[in-house]
């Protein structure tokens, strides 16, 4: 059975989406067996598959080859997953990754009692 890597990314359930999948393979994110491949690439049992994350790498041996959609349960028997422990973020990077707050739409521009407690509530001085 012949699967595109794009199409099994998605059905192990790596990525959301075949079109995000897709796109990680263009901008390098995916190896497999060491090397960069093409989205149309087929997977091979046994393959080792290398995904970059913003801040870890998830590696991932190929057990099973599906081309459809499986319930999560089937989708986690396609993959041996041999990635090493995500690393802890500092307190510096783990604030970093919080979203910025945000305002209601048409509130406008925060008041000057409002920009004091946003910047208390953000650590700002």
């Amino acid at each position: 059975m012949e699967v595109r890597l794009d199409k099994w990314l998605q059905v192990a359930r790596l990525f959301k989406t075949r079109s995000q999948a897709s796109r990680a393979i263009e901008l390098n994110r995916v190896k497999v067996n060491g090397q960069s491949p093409k989205a149309h690439r087929s997977v091979q049992l046994e393959d080792r598959i290398e995904v970059e994350y913003r801040d870890w790498t998830r590696i991932v041996i190929v057990k099973g080859l599906r081309d459809k959609p499986v319930p999560k349960a089937e989708a986690r028997t396609l993959i041996d997953d041999i990635t090493p422990p995500r690393p802890k973020l500092s307190p510096l990077e783990r604030v970093m990754r919080q979203p910025p707050s945000q305002r209601e739409k048409g509130k406008g521009r925060p008041t000057k009692k409002e920009r004091r407690e946003i910047a208390d509530w953000e650590g700002w001085e």
